[in-house]
This record gives C-alpha cells, sequence and structure tokens, in this order.
C-alpha cells in the first residue's frame, strides 16, 4: 500500500512515515496542503492520511479538490482531540474516516486495512486464492497451510495482484503502489519481484500481458 502523508509537524510526521514503513507501507511525506494538493493531481495513492490544520492549503480544501476531480482515494483526516467540528467539516468534505490525535500506529493502521477492504468492496480481512492465504493484519502468506517467507514488497506487490485479481494492472501502477518519492529504483525491480513469487508460487501464477502490464487469473475464488 501506498501512503501519502501530509502532517506539518516534524517529530509527529517522522514518526508515523517511519512506524508505517515498518509496517511494510511505502509511504511519501509531505508537510503542507499546497504541495499534497500538486502531488495528488500527478500521483497516484492508495490512502492518504491527512491533517487538518496544514500550511498554505487546509487539509479540508485539499480533500474538496480531490473530490471535485472525481477522485475516490480513501482519506484519513488527522485532527485534535477539540476539533469535533473540523472532524464534521473533514467528513463532510468527503474524508472517510478521522484519528484524534494523539492515537496509536496499531490503530492506524488497522483502520488504513479497513478502508483498503472497503475501496475493494472486499468483508474479509484475509484474501484467499485457491492455496494461498493472504494475512494483512498479520503480515504473513501461507501456502497450502505453510508459511512462506516474502519480502516487504513481494508481499505488497502480491496483495495489489490478489486484491484485483482478475484485471491487469500496469506496469506503472505496481511500480508506484511499491516505490515512493525517494526510492532508488533499478529498472528492472518490478520484474525482480514478479520472477522471485513466480518461484514461490509458480511460473503460471502471475501472468505477463505484454506491453500493458500483469494479473493473476481470476479462476479460483477470492474471499
Amino acid at each position: 500500500m501506498r501512503i501519502l502523508l501530509v502532517e506539518d509537524d516534524e517529530l509527529l510526521g517522522d514518526g508515523l512515515r517511519t512506524g508505517l514503513i515498518q509496517y511494510g507501507y511505502t509511504v511519501d511525506w509531505l508537510k503542507d496542503g499546497g504541495s499534497a494538493d500538486q502531488a495528488l493531481k500527478t500521483d497516484k495513492f492508495d490512502v492518504i492520511v491527512l491533517d487538518i490544520g496544514l500550511p498554505k492549503l487546509s487539509g479540508i480544501h485539499v480533500i474538496n479538490h480531490l473530490r471535485s476531480r472525481g477522485e475516490t482515494t480513501p482519506v484519513i483526516i488527522l485532527t485534535a482531540r477539540e476539533s469535533v467540528e473540523d472532524r464534521v467539516k473533514g467528513l463532510d468534505a468527503g474524508a472517510d474516516d478521522y484519528l484524534i490525535k494523539p492515537f496509536d500506529l496499531d490503530e492506524l493502521c488497522a483502520r488504513l486495512r479497513a478502508l483498503q477492504r472497503r475501496s475493494a468492496t472486499r468483508a474479509d480481512p484475509t484474501i484467499i486464492h485457491g492455496g494461498i492465504v493472504l494475512d494483512p493484519a498479520a503480515h504473513t502468506v501461507k501456502l497450502e497451510g505453510e508459511f512462506v517467507n516474502v519480502s516487504r514488497r513481494e508481499f505488497a506487490l502480491l496483495f495489489k495482484l490478489l486484491e484485483n485479481a482478475g484485471r491487469v494492472l500496469s506496469r506503472e501502477h505496481l511500480s508506484q503502489s511499491l516505490y515512493g518519492w525517494g526510492d532508488d529504483v533499478d529498472s528492472n525491480a518490478l520484474e525482480v519481484h514478479i520472477h522471485n513469487l513466480r518461484k514461490k508460487f509458480g511460473q503460471e501464477f502471475i501472468h505477463t500481458i505484454r506491453g500493458i502490464g500483469y494479473m493473476i487469473d481470476k479462476s479460483k475464488e477470492i474471499k
């Protein structure tokens, strides 16, 4: 999951970015609403974690601009404990959830997973595809009941492909979900991850759609 974190508090922003990366997420951090508004016009994110009180452009205006463009990216707003009015304004503007500062990182991650399930219209917290069971909360993958060791980015790639089984995902879309702005990315990095997943789950598990991208067949039910 690629997250856009927009938080002007240096200490909180750095802590959130570090913690979310440790949980396996790709995180891009911005410190003002104007930069966030511009980034959201050019880049794609799975979820936005957005402070309300931002310099240059408020979080409310960032959400307003996002929704006016028809973008449905889920948004979690961060607000101070006493700012009931801000929470109401944020939700009415199009935010999907909110957290009151201070909050626990585990709760934020649980809310991120819930938003991702909702955006994928998936009720079950785990993803099941044939003999594969992927658990986002535990960050584990099993094949026929046995744990499979996958790297952080292999897990993220497998999650994205399974959640979109039956759909072709472009190389650009997959790369954007795995890597943030500051990551040093080799030109064949995505292909290396695809190769590693095929070694672990079978050569025919991930299909290459030449000139477009990759997909996992939806011949087996995903729950």
